[in-house]
């Protein structure tokens, strides 16, 4: 068979396309935080991941301007080797500070940190344990570890007494390392992290949690899942990516010293990848900089999906309750999704909508999340416009 055969046959999205339902890929012509222009028009961006808001703030821009004039557009090479730069240094020894651990590692990109992170620490005869709703960085990673001999096994969704049967069948002689994403990110939901730390101690597990999605958002100033639960002193690694709250691209790794010393030696994933550009590191810096000295963002961010979560729930809306950025509204079928996420559009307020196999059957919803420099008429509105369409599909009353 020929391996272009697939490629051929696969015509759903085009299907979708000519319905004019079509929900991804969408073209952003220019980006002003709540408000963006796509396709000539001006709506409501209530589905990006920008959630302090900084990839407009004026200090991030220069930051990045800055970088440009004083070490040209890349770093030509991997960190290894001739890639990396003083800015890649002192982010790393700023970030270790803000978060607590004795050091941080960057990678390119946050994907890429879980890929190796992953396969560089687990080998033949060890073990990844990851959570069934784990991000799919974590999953490959694990796919990647196994393709070296590891095993790879998964718990039930933040299931605590799931895992530690898990854990129970696994030899007490195998090194274990147990994935799990600090906040979910299709549903919001946060990990039950002290009760995990209670179960990986109990079999001599370590913990990696990847707070792609936390980082900036909850915790002390930001600081992340281990911090809003009070136990950074127990987690073991943390990471996360900058191509959320700050304004930027790449990740991160936070851990023991010793653990990111072998990282830098030993992981594929850095040691042949470019570095991360002078303007990612920059902006990310200044970004930094910004949650450290204006930590009521966060506080912001998190009233304003407060009061969204508050506000579908009295519509009459299925919403999964969080308490972080996301707040998924749940619309059931996917052509009723679509549709949905088409009239929302039109009405001029963008969202992401989650289909399967991006989430469980009858389970599509319109994935919406916050930023801290939404004002109330935009978050007014977003709920005006979702109650219109709701009640004409019949999905509220």
């Amino acid at each position: 068979m020929d391996l272009f055969q697939k490629c051929y046959e696969f015509t759903r999205a085009d299907e979708v396309k000519k319905l004019g339902l079509y929900p991804y890929f969408r073209q952003i012509e220019e980006n002003e935080g709540p408000i963006v222009s796509i396709e000539g028009r001006k709506v409501i961006m209530a589905g990006s991941n920008n959630y302090l808001g900084l990839t407009a703030h004026p200090k991030v821009r220069q930051a990045a301007i800055d970088a440009i004039h004083r070490y040209g557009t890349g770093c030509s090479g991997s960190r290894y080797l001739t890639g990396t730069i003083d800015l890649h240094i002192e982010l790393e020894e700023r970030l270790a500070k803000f978060l607590g651990y004795e050091s941080v590692l960057l990678f390119s990109t946050g994907y890429q940190t879980a890929l190796g992170v992953i396969s560089g620490l687990v080998s033949k005869g060890d073990y990844v344990i990851s959570d069934k709703e784990n991000h799919a960085c974590i999953i490959n990673g694990a796919m990647l570890a196994k393709g070296g001999f590891a095993e790879f096994v998964r718990y039930k969704h933040n299931d605590m007494e799931d895992l530690e049967k898990v854990l129970k069948r696994i030899p007490a002689t195998a090194g274990k390392l147990i994935v799990t994403d600090g906040v979910f990110s299709v549903s919001g939901e946060l990990v039950h992290l002290p009760e995990m730390l209670d179960v990986a101690e109990k079999y001599g597990a370590r913990v990696l949690v990847d707070d792609a999605h936390a980082t900036g958002i909850v915790g002390v100033g930001g600081r992340g899942t281990a911090s809003f639960y009070g136990v950074t002193d127990r987690t073991d690694m943390t990471m996360g990516t900058f191509s959320k709250t700050f304004a930027s691209l790449g990740g991160f790794i936070g851990g023991p010293e010793r653990v990111i010393n072998y990282l830098k030696h030993v992981s594929p994933a850095l040691i042949f990848s470019a570095s991360p550009t002078p303007a990612s590191c920059a902006s990310a810096l200044a970004a930094l900089e910004i949650l450290e000295e204006q930590p009521e963002l966060v506080d912001k961010l998190i009233s304003n999906a407060d009061k969204m979560r508050h506000g579908f729930k009295e519509l009459g809306f299925n919403v999964i309750d969080s308490r972080t950025g996301i707040v998924p509204v749940v619309v059931g079928e996917v052509d009723i999704a679509l549709v949905f996420w088409r009239k929302l559009y039109d009405k001029g307020v963008f969202v992401n909508a989650f289909i399967p196999p991006g989430v469980p059957p009858n389970m599509s919803m319109m994935r919406t999340s916050y930023m801290a420099t939404h004002e109330p008429e935009h978050l007014d509105r977003i709920l005006e416009v979702f109650a219109e369409v709701g009640k004409e599909l019949g999905l509220i009353s």
